[in-house]
């Protein structure tokens, strides 16, 4: 039976789980304060020592590779390299917006993640549920909301929206879609490991995984950081 531990850390909450073919076994949550660093690894010990099952027992590390914050996603990104290599297992990569998606994955019609990404902006994509699966329908997309809500106003259907932008521009999806616009519970509103592992033990049943030599997070746009060194060198020619 393939043994999948998914870990989501690309967001304020960290949430580790441990899922098989058709069934999550276990789920940890915290969602206090960013401080992944230090608190990853110690769920993840407690979990597998609560379910009594050891790392050489997993067949693939499942990690939500962005997009999302930068410094979570490299500490993700490190912890599962760390652990693939030390048990010689694969690593699957899960889009951060595809594992939001699957929170609502009983919803029949179209889903719409959006994570803040300041700036302004939002990360995004349009998905369908169909009650046991997601159907990405878009790119992922850094763009101002106004772009996906043009996009989710042309389904003419009603539109289920999650994820930590919604309450920053509830307001303004209200106002574009009005009695069309639906917002999830809080519950499945945060990045959720349960999502992650269950679609890493499908990803890892069609083969697509990574080795821990080549594996690298989706950041989708540059950090602020980047663009001022840039900025910064231009100046300076």
């Amino acid at each position: 039976m393939i043994k999948v531990l998914g870990f989501d850390t690309s967001s304020i909450a960290a949430t580790v789980a441990l899922a098989e073919e058709g069934r999550l076994i276990a789920e940890y949550y915290l969602n206090n304060k960013r401080n992944h660093s230090e608190k990853l690894m110690p769920l993840i010990q407690q979990m597998l020592s609560d379910c009594d099952i050891t790392l050489n027992e997993i067949q693939g590390i499942a990690v939500a590779m962005g997009p999302g914050s930068f410094t979570g996603l490299r500490i993700g990104a490190a912890t599962a390299k760390g652990l693939a290599f030390a048990a010689g297992i694969p690593i699957i990569g899960i889009n951060t917006l595809d594992g939001l998606a699957y929170n609502a994955v009983t919803f029949n019609g179209p889903i719409c993640p959006v994570l803040n990404a300041r700036r302004e902006q939002v990360y995004t994509a349009m998905f369908r549920g169909n009650g046991m699966s997601i159907e990405r329908l878009t790119d992922y997309m850094a763009v101002e909301i106004k772009e996906i809500l043009k996009t989710a106003g042309e389904t003419g259907e009603p539109v289920l929206f999650l994820g930590d932008g919604v309450p920053v521009y509830k307001d303004e999806i209200k106002n574009m879609l009005g009695k069309n616009a639906l917002f999830a519970p809080e519950a499945l509103t945060m990045p959720r490991a349960s999502s992650i592992a269950l679609l890493g033990v499908e990803g890892f049943k069609k083969g697509e995984v990574e080795s821990p030599f080549t594996f690298t997070p989706f950041y989708l746009r540059r950090s602020q950081a980047e663009i001022q060194l840039e900025k910064k060198e231009g100046k300076c020619r």
